[in-house]
This record gives structure tokens, C-alpha cells and sequence, in this order.
């Protein structure tokens, strides 16, 4: 059964007509929006980067030669993670060159390398070929905000259903203790940061904008056990 409290957003289906959200507070300005995405990021990237210096540090350490092996493994792994996010964030988040649209399976090993590194495991069912630009930095960020949504693990189900000249995407996340933190249903609605983490926000937010500005929408379903996550933009 919906927890309303918890998703003003409302349940997504594949009959809705896209609909703009309107804001229910202020938006952030252009600057505010940058530096939370900024500070994001370099959260997101620290650690692995921290990680690998740590290994670095135990290589160049004469009284810790018997850590080498463990080392190299720290360095390996965390430069793996590194790597796997920031070519994801460059898609999600950046420019992403001059492209226009995305190989569905070029984003399915985007999302893989991000699952990689977490508890929940990925289900990927988009058999669409070419998702527009739009699309594709809805569905990656869908895809990342269902993990979150999973703490202690789950099944994150990805699909994209093209209906006329729109897309349908969901991510359907399935796990013990699934849930949406109050910041990241704000950024979901359009509305600016209040209490809660600015990190779990501005990716909701960043979302939002994306799809509101191909006059679409973006919602969520809460349940127990259960996040639904649904945006439909032209394709």
C-alpha cells in the first residue's frame, strides 16, 4: 500500500500524460544547483581516490612490504571504482561530448560499473535500441537514485517502454528497508533543498529539471519494500 506522506510525487503508469511538476518552494538559483552537483561529485570520487593513495602510501612504506599484495589489491579495486564513476557521472551529469543519443547497451555497462560497487544487484530489461539524450540521463539517474533507495540490498528492475513518441522509463526497486530519503522526494518535486543531505537532493532535483524541461515528468511510488521510480519524456 502507498505511503502517501512519504511520496506527494504519486504513482507512476505507463497511461499517465507527461505533465510538467509544478514547484512547491523556490528553485535553487543556477550557481546554488552547480555547487551542490559539484560537491556531489567530489563526494562520490574522494573515496576511491582516498583508497588509492592509502595503497600508494603502503607500497612506499619499507615497514609494511608484508601489505604489498593487500596494497596492490586496494589500488586495483579502488582505481576500478574511480574509474566505472566517473564515466558514468560524465553521461549522468556532463556534456558527454557531442551526443545526441546512447546505445541502451553502451548504458547498461554505465550502470553496471556503478553496481559494481554496491549492495543491490541490477536487473536490465531495456530492450530499446537508442535512447535520446534526455532519456538516457533520466534512466542513469534513476538507476543510481534506486540504489540508494536499497541500503541493505535488493533488485533494482531498469525498463524503458516506447509509447508513440515518448519513452517510458522505470526502475523498479525491491528490497528490505526501501526507501526514498524526504530530501531526495523535494528534488523529485521540483523543490529546493530544506533539511536532509545536499548530495541525496540534487541528484532528485537534477532529475527533475531534465525531465521537466522535455515537458515530461518524473514521479515515485513508496511501498513497503518497494520504490518505483517513473519519468516519460519524447524520445
Amino acid at each position: 500500500m502507498t505511503d502517501s506522506s512519504l511520496s506527494p510525487i504519486g504513482a507512476w503508469s505507463p497511461t499517465m500524460e507527461p505533465a510538467l511538476l509544478r514547484p512547491q518552494k523556490p528553485v535553487p538559483s543556477a550557481p546554488e544547483l552547480a555547487a551542490h552537483l559539484a560537491a556531489k561529485l567530489c563526494h562520490d570520487f574522494i573515496s576511491p581516490a582516498s583508497a588509492i593513495m592509502s595503497g600508494v602510501d603502503l607500497l612506499s612504506d619499507p615497514s609494511a612490504q608484508d601489505m604489498r599484495d593487500d596494497a596492490l589489491n586496494l589500488i586495483s579495486a579502488s582505481a576500478r571504482k574511480l574509474a566505472d564513476m566517473l564515466a558514468f557521472a560524465r553521461v549522468a551529469f556532463g556534456a558527454s561530448a557531442s551526443a545526441e543519443a546512447f546505445d541502451s547497451e553502451a548504458l547498461r555497462k554505465l550502470t553496471e560499473g556503478v553496481y559494481a560497487h554496491v549492495r543491490p544487484n541490477l536487473d536490465w530489461q531495456v530492450e530499446t535500441p537508442i535512447i535520446q539524450k534526455p532519456g538516457a540521463r533520466a534512466l542513469l539517474n534513476m538507476a543510481q537514485i534506486a540504489a540508494s533507495a536499497l541500503p541493505t540490498g535488493g533488485i533494482a528492475t531498469v525498463k524503458a517502454e516506447p509509447v508513440g513518441s515518448s519513452i517510458f522509463l522505470t526502475v523498479d526497486a525491491r528490497g528490505a528497508r526501501a526507501r526514498l530519503r524526504p530530501e531526495v522526494v523535494a528534488g523529485l518535486n521540483g523543490e529546493s533543498l530544506g533539511e536532509g543531505l545536499g548530495g541525496h537532493w540534487v541528484q532528485a532535483y537534477y532529475l527533475h529539471a531534465i525531465v521537466s524541461a522535455t515537458g515530461g515528468r518524473c514521479t515515485a511510488d513508496i511501498s513497503e519494500e518497494r520504490v518505483l521510480l517513473g519519468a516519460a519524456v519524447p524520445n
